[in-house]
């Protein structure tokens, strides 16, 4: 027997004594209320797709009303099912199966960074991903992300949160380099998603990147004078081997720790960097100036191994010594010692401030003075840019603005257009 249903007939519906019932609307056919031996009630809707039954849960009550739940049924299921052939039971079932943002993060560091990204780049998208992306919107479904919630995390990033704080509150913690970062990532991801056909878009195009300053910090002679003293007099010398590498060669970090002895002719004076070593996955044959070979030859008769700066020895006798990973606290102790780091202080967990240092100048700053002292002893940008492995002439331009001697040339010649009698 079927019944009009509306609130009061909801109330008023009695549970059975074991299973379930289901009160059919008298007016919308396969609408229904279903009622368990519990007292639990939802609403329901019945058809069929193909000649096959099908049966799907509209919502609950009391957080579906009877007016909502037949409105539903009435204006938006059942005109769906017999115009387009839906199926809402096989749509939420698909929508359940979705991938979420969590599993588009894990293929992708999976299929694409692993395999096509270096190393460094595969730890920092990891470390992103891990600590903000997947915190943030990781249980999301792929195709619910929308461009607001890309919006949303990137303008969060802006200010960094969690971090010591100095006890001066003067040094404020700049995000937007590390919002930036994390909006790359997204965009990648989801063309990534794109090309799997997990959605048609990409959420992240079109959101507006923060402000970034360029650092064209460099350090002066005088500067380099105080932190080759500062290296000399450095305890541990394999680190300071690898910043002098730095300093004499212009080479980024990482090249210089995973490098290996088959990379180097010292005969010919060339480094060949292979491909999976570089930024722009091109093989490099770098030519070594008389400070590298000096360097690498006083090293070659000491070395241990395949690596120029081997890391840790491994407890496990069955896996390989690999290479050194950081020079982080070496730079910071050389730092100090050169002059070229400052002194704060941050709250301890005790509630006492605690002296910290921290370096003025960062290691991949050597790789800018490298280049600046050459362009502005006049060698073109062009051949400061090849001898860096920069391929986008854009990069270089960065350094422009060192090169300013013909600019001062060309400025001073206007004095030969016309004479001013009342300059001072």
């Amino acid at each position: 027997m079927n019944t009009h249903i509306t609130q009061r007939s909801v109330e008023a519906a009695k549970p059975p004594a074991s299973g379930y019932i289901i009160l059919f609307d008298d007016k919308i056919a396969g609408f229904g209320l279903r009622v368990t031996a519990a007292g639990a009630k939802s609403f329901v809707l019945n058809y069929r797709v193909g000649g096959d039954k099908r049966r799907c849960t509209i919502g609950t009550w009391p957080k579906w009303t009877a007016d909502a739940a037949r409105d539903e049924a009435a204006m938006v299921l059942l005109p769906a099912i017999n115009k387009k052939g839906a199926d809402p039971v096989r749509d939420k079932k698909a929508r359940r199966e979705e991938p979420t943002l969590a599993d588009l993060c894990d293929e992708y560091l999976e299929k694409h960074a692993e395999v096509k990204k270096r190393d460094k780049s595969v730890y920092e998208d990891r470390r992103m991903i891990e600590k903000i992306i997947k915190p943030k919107l990781g249980k999301r479904r792929v195709s619910a992300i929308e461009k607001d919630d890309v919006e949303t995390l990137h303008s969060s990033l802006k200010k960094k949160k969690n971090l010591p704080r100095p006890v001066d509150g003067k040094r404020v913690c700049d995000g937007r380099y590390q919002a930036n970062r994390v909006l790359a990532l997204l965009s990648k991801m989801f063309t990534y998603a794109m090309s799997r056909k997990w959605r048609p878009d990409n959420p992240a195009r079109g959101v507006e990147r923060f402000h970034e300053d360029k650092r064209e910090t460099w350090l002066t002679v005088d500067q380099l004078q105080a932190l080759s003293d500062a290296l000399d007099a450095y305890a541990e010398q394999d680190a300071a081997d690898a910043l002098r590498l730095l300093i004499v060669t212009g080479a980024r970090p990482d090249e210089v720790l995973t490098a290996t002895w088959p990379m180097f002719d010292l005969q010919r004076r060339i480094w060949t960097k292979p491909s999976h070593h570089t930024k722009e996955r091109k093989i490099e044959h770098v030519p070594l100036n008389g400070g590298a070979l000096l360097i690498l030859r006083r090293m070659a008769q000491h070395k241990a191994g395949i690596h120029l700066f081997p890391g840790r020895e491994s407890t496990d006798p069955d896996k390989p010594r690999g290479a050194r990973t950081t020079l982080r606290n070496a730079w910071l102790q050389v730092c100090k010692a050169a002059g070229l780091a400052t002194e704060h202080s941050v709250i301890g967990k005790r509630g006492k401030p605690l002296p910290r240092w921290k370096p003025s100048v960062r290691v991949y700053d050597l790789r800018h003075t490298f280049a600046s002292h050459l362009v502005s002893r006049n060698w073109s940008l062009p051949l400061v840019g090849k001898l860096l492995g920069q391929v986008r002439p854009e990069t270089t331009m960065r350094y422009a603005h060192v090169a300013d001697g013909a600019q001062r040339e060309v400025a001073n010649d206007f004095d030969n257009v016309i004479e001013m009698k009342k300059l001072a």
